[in-house]
């Protein structure tokens, strides 16, 4: 949305190609932006046949736009489209939002995405990185090089829409985790901290707020949310289209997750001057100044997750405000989507001006 909102105020006409869900909502704000369907997007499908139809399907509509820069985003966008881009000889770039299920789970999935990396990356202009961690890693393995590579800070914050007047709650201790549930972003550490705080503290809630992830390999089983609630682990209160509601009931937003881009549930958090607790990993780092705007902790540590959580309790009431405030000053400065838009249209009308 900034990026479109930023293209379309400099005079840009911009087409968008995505399949047809419920995140063509950005419609509404640009009744003026032309979307084109896509039919052979498999967002987590591994056969190979339909990937390949996705390149040629890619192709003809490059063909029928006849666009003067490509900015692909996630995965199988970011290969696929590259080749597909080469083809029409049209210029590209690739938006890396996060390494996904297979850069965290070892086999021939990753083994083949690392491959097909290695030979796509190089087609475009430019690589954008969601964070430094994942720049740095991607040169590593040779992905990727230094030259075409560049980081941002995420996707960005919209800090008018994300901000709140409430002060923190005084009569009651809320975590909050919101996201997809998946394994992989911590959730049994999240459960599991939660029981260890509860058995001292059992006045202390601990809400879960996001979509079952079907699709990826990663997502809890729902027999698991199940007994959770049932054991009263956990308030589980479904996904939502809008978590402002649930970030300023909470007393501090919880992500223990194994790897992200840059978390938007903290820097949403973040915005709406909430504390935060997350794992010592990329796109988690970049966001949390450990004991000033929350708490780091190590990955897969539930114990560890938990002294955390006890540290946050017994902070007094001024300091986990300022804790709050300090968050909401850090995306001011660093995480304004407005930000964001303008840096990746300075890399764009560079890359213009050198066709």
């Amino acid at each position: 949305m900034n990026v479109i909102r930023k293209f379309i105020a400099e005079g840009y006409t911009i087409i968008v190609l995505s399949p047809i869900d419920k995140f063509i909502h950005y419609k509404k704000e640009f009744p003026r932006v032309k979307h084109i369907p896509i039919e052979c997007l498999d967002r987590d499908g591994t056969n190979p046949i339909r990937d390949l139809t996705l390149i040629f399907e890619l192709i003809k509509k490059y063909k029928e736009v006849k666009p003067d820069l490509i900015i692909h985003y996630t995965i199988k966008p970011n290969i696929y489209g590259a080749v597909a881009a080469k083809f029409c000889k049209i210029p590209s770039i690739a938006v890396v939002t996060g390494l996904g299920y297979s850069f965290l789970h070892a086999g021939f999935v990753k083994r083949m995405t690392h491959w097909l990396y290695k030979r796509t990356l190089r087609l475009h202009k430019k690589v954008i990185f969601e964070n430094k961690d994942d720049r740095s890693l991607f040169i590593d393995l040779g992905l990727s090089t230094a030259e075409n590579s560049i980081s941002i800070k995420g996707c960005g914050v919209n800090i008018n829409h994300y901000i709140s007047n409430s002060p923190l709650r005084k009569d009651q201790t809320i975590f909050t985790y919101i996201g997809r549930l998946l394994y992989d972003k911590g959730i049994r550490e999240f459960v599991g901290a939660a029981e260890i705080i509860k058995a001292s503290n059992p006045e202390v809630n601990f809400w879960l707020i996001g979509d079952i992830d079907d699709e990826n390999p990663a997502s809890i089983k729902k027999d698991d949310i199940l007994n959770w609630v049932r054991q009263g682990t956990v308030v589980y209160h479904g996904s939502t289209s809008d978590v402002r509601e649930f970030i300023d009931q909470s007393s501090c937003i919880v992500l223990p997750s194994y790897r992200e881009a840059i978390a938007r549930s903290l820097t949403e958090a973040m915005s709406m001057k909430k504390p935060v607790i997350a794992t010592d990993v990329a796109g988690c780092r970049e966001a949390v100044d450990h004991n000033i705007n929350g708490y780091l902790v190590p990955v897969q540590n539930k114990e560890v997750l938990a002294k955390a959580m006890m540290k946050f309790i017994k902070l007094p009431y001024d300091d986990k405000t300022k804790m709050g405030l300090k968050g909401r000053e850090k995306v001011l400065t660093e995480f304004d989507d407005r930000l964001i838009a303008e840096a990746i249209h300075d890399i764009c009308t560079k890359i213009l001006g050198e066709i």
